[in-house]
């Protein structure tokens, strides 16, 4: 008898009847994988429920009036490194489950030993790797100058022996490294699959919310889609980190994609050397460090991550094409969003970029999504085009409509005054803003209502 499959997504774990070139729940391309049908098996609350009721025993847990229940406060406590305090919101939550996903060598397992050091003066943790011996992890620790006597190692792949010896030692923090590796014996599929790290995962959730043991786990992005990845755990953890940076690069940008105890998209920076990840305090300078001065094409934004303002500097390239279609590449930011601006700037700015390729960066390995962009990007892209800088000491701040028109953004008067902190004096913002502004001292604000009066004031 032929042996039953099933089919499933590696990017988001959505389950299909026949393989399919594209998943119809994420609209992945090529990442529909087959695997072994797992076995149906009785679910234990469900023999146990039948058990009881043979017994003629009945525990069944009662709805509760919401005013009959206690409400306490989440006991936070601090990692060791405020970065990471940050993007957790305060600092980690005793008994949650927090994922920290990233391509593999970005630096997640390095962070994760490091605020052992600081963990252990007051804790017991243990920490699991199923990619390294405890040699190599002893080895890497002493690197990274690394010595508490309340770290315990183990090198396991599978979960019940994790989870024994978390009975056993009953620490107060749980590092995995990394989910891929566990597996669960009662499944038949292999260890890195979507069954399995989602039943491995969940088992780690009950344990956290059981014992209120905090558990991070780490998780790798393929982008190959030949292992299951964090995006199939996100809706089952309570925070989820994203380290995001080239591996060819020493910044490090660590994003808060959901947090159930804080603001999400809030990012903490670091920087990779040799002795380890060392905080960054400042990410505008950071990200400023560097900047050409009086070339054209190159302007500065503020966007505000999470609850914090940083400046970024965008740039952009225009040349004459030599193609019958000109060609687009982004980098940073979104490209639908800056095929979108190009179209304004020729239709509303009256240049005619549809002739000339163009090429957008965002310096520093930041990544914009939010609109409070749009102008500074504009304006990069006119002056590329027109070969005329923009003033060294002017940002840009403000959303682009279709019509050509600035519209205003939140927080607009924290953004202004990190504008002024970090030493600029001008400012481009739409001239209607919601609410009162109030102006830091020594900054001049431009208020212009389109993209054609913005043009004319700088360039």
């Amino acid at each position: 008898m032929k042996a039953k499959v099933q089919f499933y997504c590696t990017e988001c774990g959505n389950e299909l009847p026949k393989w399919a070139g594209q998943c119809p729940a994420c609209h992945a391309w090529n990442t529909i994988t087959e695997r072994p049908a797992e076995s149906k098996r009785k679910a234990a609350g469900s023999s146990m429920s039948v058990s009881m009721r043979e017994s003629g025993r009945t525990s069944l847990r009662l709805p509760k009036q919401m005013k009959e229940i206690e409400a306490t406060h989440e006991l936070r406590f601090e990692t060791g490194m405020n970065e990471l305090d940050r993007v957790l919101g305060g600092g980690a939550v005793k008994g949650s489950l927090v994922l920290v996903g990233g391509a593999p060598g970005i630096g997640k397992s390095t962070l994760m030993l490091q605020i052992c050091d600081h963990l252990c003066r007051f804790s017991k943790v243990l920490y699991v790797s199923g990619e390294e011996s405890e040699r190599q992890i002893k080895l890497r620790s002493e690197r990274l100058q690394i010595h508490s006597d309340g770290l315990y190692l183990l090198s396991e792949t599978n979960l019940e022996e994790v989870v024994e010896a978390v009975h056993s030692l009953n620490p107060d923090i749980l590092i995995i490294d990394s989910i891929q590796t566990l597996y669960n014996g009662d499944l038949s599929t292999a260890p890195g699959s979507v069954g399995q790290v989602k039943e491995c995962t969940m088992t780690l959730m009950q344990l956290a919310k059981g014992s209120g043991v905090t558990i991070f786990v780490i998780g790798h992005v393929n982008k190959e889609g030949s292992i299951a990845g964090p995006k199939v755990l996100e809706h089952m953890v309570d925070c989820v980190l994203y380290f995001e940076g080239e591996q060819q690069m020493a910044y490090r940008i660590l994003r808060a994609a959901k947090n159930r105890f804080g603001a999400t998209n809030e990012i903490g920076v670091f920087e990779m050397a040799d002795h380890g990840l060392s905080e960054v305090p400042n990410p505008s300078e950071m990200l400023l460090d560097g900047r050409p001065q009086d070339t054209p094409g190159t302007c500065v934004t503020c966007v505000m991550e999470g609850v914090r303002p940083v400046l970024a500097e965008v740039q952009a390239l225009l040349a004459p094409t030599s193609f019958n279609v000109p060609r687009r590449t982004s980098n940073g930011f979104d490209f639908n969003r800056a095929v979108l601006l190009l179209a304004v700037l020729e239709k509303r700015g009256g240049l005619m970029v549809s002739t000339c390729d163009a090429y957008i960066n965002v310096i520093g390995g930041l990544s914009l999504e939010e609109p409070a962009a749009d102008l500074a990007m504009i304006m990069a892209l006119a002056s590329s085009f027109r070969d005329k800088p923009i003033p060294n000491d002017l940002t840009a701040i403000g959303e682009v409509g279709l019509t050509g028109e600035l519209r205003s953004v939140s927080a607009l008067g924290q953004r202004l005054s990190e504008v002024r902190r970090m030493g600029f004096t001008k400012c481009l913002i739409p001239a209607r803003s919601s609410g009162t502004l109030s102006v830091p001292d020594g900054l001049q604000l431009i208020r212009v209502k389109n993209i054609r009066e913005a043009l004319a004031a700088i360039l």
